[in-house]
């Protein structure tokens, strides 16, 4: 491990040299890295300031400094949101927009400055290892936590989930056929509904329903195609068990569909057992219990 973190150190120390993140004068517009990297996040439609900071993993102090620099330069106009006047929403000045069509320009110039020394087959090894990077920190990126399933989040996550089963299940999936996980069923004490999020975006969701002094029940599932094989499901699943294991859970069941082919992969390779059918939903086809 130890030489796994020297690696990632040295790697990291490295990028930031290459890429000129070090200076006051980012790809020498005279100003600092953080700041032409706000202006990339607001974009040409703009942002609240809220899922900046999500998206960034900023604090809001730290954003404020940086707006308010943006502010004085003539780039970014900071006002009320039109939806909701708590919210603050930052756009570009057309300043800003000439300043965020330059930096475009530059950092291709930069990207194409780290290529253009490389021969064809380095390239495309530099270009394939990078793609990977990129996908494997997004994964480490991912957080868990147990969340309120009435938000507007948690019922996006359900409804892709009921979406998802509906386009896989070779009958359609109807919820009002299946064994029930309604909001007030996964609200603590009587359960839990767990969301992954990814730069402060909902990726995934799993849900737990309790059962004083009986198995707990494992519940709704699901990661979002485009972050799927990337272990997501399995830390997922693993800090769902952890948030059981806490609520005096000592065994978990689930039920799933034989269309869910990467989901019973998952449960069997995670020391799930097959058990013999415990209730009577009318989608499964195999029943899994765990002793967590």
């Amino acid at each position: 491990m130890a030489s796994d973190v020297a690696s990632v150190r040295d790697f990291s120390r490295t990028v930031a040299e290459r890429v000129g993140t070090f200076t006051d004068h980012f790809l020498g517009r005279g100003r600092p890295y953080g700041e032409s990297r706000l202006l990339w996040e607001v974009g040409p439609g703009g942002a609240d300031v809220r899922d900046l900071r999500a998206r960034l993993g900023l604090d809001s102090g730290y954003v404020t400094r940086v707006l308010q620099s943006l502010q004085s330069s003539d780039l970014v106009r900071v006002r009320p949101s039109r939806n909701d006047a708590r919210v603050r929403h930052v756009s570009l000045t057309r300043k800003g927009r000439a300043e965020l069509a330059e930096l475009e320009r530059l950092s291709d110039d930069k990207a194409m400055s780290l290529l253009e020394p490389l021969n064809a087959r380095q390239r495309a090894e530099l270009v394939t290892a990078m793609s990977t990077v990129t996908r494997l920190l997004q994964a480490s990126r991912v957080a868990f936590a147990v969340e309120d399933p009435r938000s507007p989040d948690a019922r996006w996550c359900i409804a892709q989930y009921y979406a998802e089963l509906n386009n896989r299940f070779p009958s359609g999936f109807d919820p009002g056929r299946s064994i029930s996980a309604e909001a007030h069923e996964l609200t603590p004490p009587a359960g839990a509904l767990m969301i992954g999020r990814l730069q402060g975006r909902p990726i995934g969701c799993g849900a737990l329903k309790f059962h004083p002094g009986k198995p707990a029940e494992l519940k709704r599932m699901w990661v979002a195609p485009e972050v799927r094989a990337l272990g997501i499901g399995r830390r997922l699943l693993v800090a769902l068990e952890r948030h059981a294991k806490q609520n005096g859970v000592r065994r978990l069941r689930l039920e799933t569909n034989s269309s869910l082919t990467e989901a019973i992969a998952l449960y069997r390779s995670s020391g799930y057992r097959e058990v013999p059918a415990f209730n009577d939903e009318p989608y499964a086809q195999h029943w899994f219990e765990k002793r967590l």
